[in-house]
């Protein structure tokens, strides 16, 4: 079993699924009274009584599954949601790319993440860091190449096949 400190976490906590926000509403809500359950237990144990935004509680991510969120800001005042671990969004540009016949064609990041081709996919709208650094797992094992443009709406991605 799995700890933080002296605190005791429980089976669940190493299921990806409870760090994703459930679609189906029975599901979704027992994934929330489980997660109110585990913050207040938490909480009591290591004498906790204000939790703050700035504040980087250790049960909202876990290494062990790769599922978290990331402060974008010294001030956590924004956090970037991986609902899909950096290696599940390559997996799905490769995927993409595939199954579109882009196999060896070129796409500037823009038209990646708002472009006619990706609208109603998962990319339509991805955050501008969380897809290069996806671009960039793909770059060091050869399937993409990523080459700066003339500003960073020209950035681009040539696919290999």
């Amino acid at each position: 079993m799995q700890k933080l400190g002296d605190f005791k976490l429980p089976q669940f906590f190493n299921y990806p699924p409870f760090f994703t926000l459930q679609p189906v509403k029975e599901t979704r809500d027992n994934q929330v009274k489980l997660w109110k359950e585990l913050i207040l237990s938490y909480c009591r144990s290591q004498r906790i009584f204000v939790i703050g935004l700035e504040e980087d509680l250790p049960l909202f991510s876990n290494p062990v599954i790769e599922s978290r969120a990331e402060w974008m800001d010294k001030g956590h005042k924004k956090c970037l949601l991986l609902w899909l671990r950096i290696q599940e969004w390559a997996d799905y540009i490769l995927y993409f790319v595939k199954e579109n016949g882009f196999a060896d064609s070129v796409m500037t990041i823009e038209e990646i993440r708002s472009g006619i081709e990706t609208r109603g996919t998962e990319l339509a709208r991805i955050d501008r860091g969380l897809l290069v650094r996806a671009l960039k797992l793909l770059e060091q094992k050869g399937k993409v190449a990523i080459f700066k443009g003339t500003s960073t709406d020209d950035d681009g991605v040539k696919f290999s096949a």
